[in-house]
């Protein structure tokens, strides 16, 4: 769902007797990052190469959860005031409890009950916008909460601000079926932070999404109502199909030239995504969906849906092979589907084509390239043999736990998870053997800006893409 700023009223024509309106003072400027991605502010940096943010546009941690505007001071002679009211102000709309493929819409300021204002353009998601306005992306996953803002740049846009902290929030829900209390005190601290972005920046436009976690908790729509009432930001559950068509919108620009259907993958933390597309290199426009799959399967559930790790290389290896059983049970339809259009492509147009969008694969892309610590600039867009990220998940699945922190770009924080994630790949490649790996530091948020600032997807990579956040 969108949200969007009240038009501003300054230069609304004053009445008798009103005092005048002063444009609020503005605040310092930024440089801003160009890119598809930012570094984080006010959090634990994501692993990229962008310019800091100036530190008095840094977020803070204690600020107020909910967006509210200036008290007005006593007029002064002359008709005017001091105060005036505050400008980039995070809205709301009321939230929705239900899977959505809604477009954004644009919103009043909050009051009580977060009743919703005008909707936007439908689905051509043109909006009519200045160089100057500031559009949002807030993306809340399963492992991940994510925000990204950018401003509009010719064909592109630049990004100025992005924010990204690992909050865990589909933790134990499948054993549970519900949000953990811990869990959505984790999401809620890093969706303060992401208000108070979103009211510093003065965004002009914004949609956030929820995904898988929500989607499949039973408490999932009260969750959402909460963050609502405690923040200001209005969520939207998406169905898995939205969130689909966000991904491949955000990343299939990456995709290797070529003819024929192509595969798209999104390993998240608490589904993967596989998206079948037709996109020919001398196309233009959006790839179209010939099918499409998606798995209650991602990092943060697979591992949990099989027994804990014990440091035992046979009992490691029965762990990883009943993973992999999980998954290719959840992909036999699909896989049985696209059979035969992947072997005719073999036939008639050679290597098949795969582009994956994730933390997962750029994590092994980063490993495959030996990185010290991650950079952006190297991941994303890299093409790597499929045979050697072969060899990584096969390497990686025999380690402990501890020796899966010692190597670099991976760490103490995906340590646990990334096993899973390579179980989810190697079985993608078992249904779509491509040669190569297309890798994308880039998806959903990304999707949704282009759709909010009304990008045209052929229009190629996004401004000064070899800086930004670690997904």
């Amino acid at each position: 769902m969108a949200d969007e700023l009240p038009p501003d009223a300054t230069n609304a024509p004053r009445r008798r007797g009103e005092p005048s309106r002063r444009r609020p003072r503005k605040g310092r400027r930024t440089l801003p990052v160009e890119g598809a991605t930012g570094r984080n502010a006010g959090d634990t940096p994501d692993r990229g190469n962008s310019a800091p943010v100036p530190k008095g546009q840094q977020a803070n941690q204690g600020a107020s959860s909910a967006p509210s505007g200036r008290t007005p001071s006593r007029k002064r002679r002359g008709g005017k005031r001091r105060g005036a009211p505050a400008t980039g102000q995070t809205t709301t709309t009321k939230a929705s409890a239900k899977p959505r493929e809604d477009h954004p819409r644009r919103a009043r300021a909050p009051q009580s009950g977060g009743q919703g204002g005008k909707q936007a353009p439908g689905p051509a998601y043109s909006q009519s916008h200045t160089p100057h306005h500031a559009y949002a992306a807030i993306d809340l996953g399963t492992n991940n909460c994510r925000l990204l803002i950018a401003r509009p740049a010719g064909d592109s846009f630049v990004v100025v601000d992005a924010f990204s902290r690992v909050v865990r929030l589909g933790e134990g829900l499948a054993q549970t079926g519900r949000l953990s209390d811990a869990a959505m005190e984790r999401a809620l601290g890093a969706l303060r932070i992401c208000a108070d972005k979103l009211r510093r920046r003065g965004v002009y436009l914004a949609r956030s999404v929820a995904t898988e976690a929500c989607r499949r908790a039973s408490n999932g729509p009260e969750f959402i109502e909460r963050v609502r009432r405690e923040t200001g930001i209005a969520l939207d559950i998406i169905s898995a199909r939205e969130e689909a068509r966000l991904a491949v919108l955000g990343c299939h620009i990456l995709l290797e030239p070529g003819h024929g259907p192509a595969l798209v993958f999104d390993i998240g933390g608490g589904s993967t995504e596989l998206v079948l597309i037709e996109h020919d290199d001398h196309e233009s426009g959006i790839p179209r969906i010939l099918d499409f799959v998606s798995i209650p399967f991602g990092v943060v559930s697979l591992t949990e849906s099989v027994r804990a790790e014990e440091d035992h290389p046979e009992i490691r290896a029965q762990r990883y092979a009943d993973m992999r059983a999980h998954v290719a049970d959840g992909f036999a339809a699909f896989a049985a589907r696209i059979a035969p259009m992947r072997e005719g492509l073999e036939h008639d147009h050679g290597p098949l084509r795969l582009l994956g969008t994730s933390g997962t694969v750029t994590t092994l892309a980063s490993v495959h390239l030996d990185l010290p610590h991650y950079d952006r600039s190297l991941v994303d867009g890299c093409i790597v043999p499929t045979h050697r990220m072969r060899g990584i998940t096969s390497r990686l699945s025999t380690l402990n736990v501890e020796g899966r922190r010692e190597v670099p770009c991976i760490g103490r924080e995906r340590a646990d998870l990334v096993v899973a994630g390579c179980a989810i790949l190697d079985t993608i490649l078992d249904l779509w053997p491509a040669n190569r790996l297309g890798v994308a530091d880039r998806g959903i948020r990304e999707g949704i800006l282009r759709s909010l600032i009304g990008i045209s997807p052929h229009l190629g990579p996004t401004a000064g893409d070899t800086t930004g956040a670690r997904p």
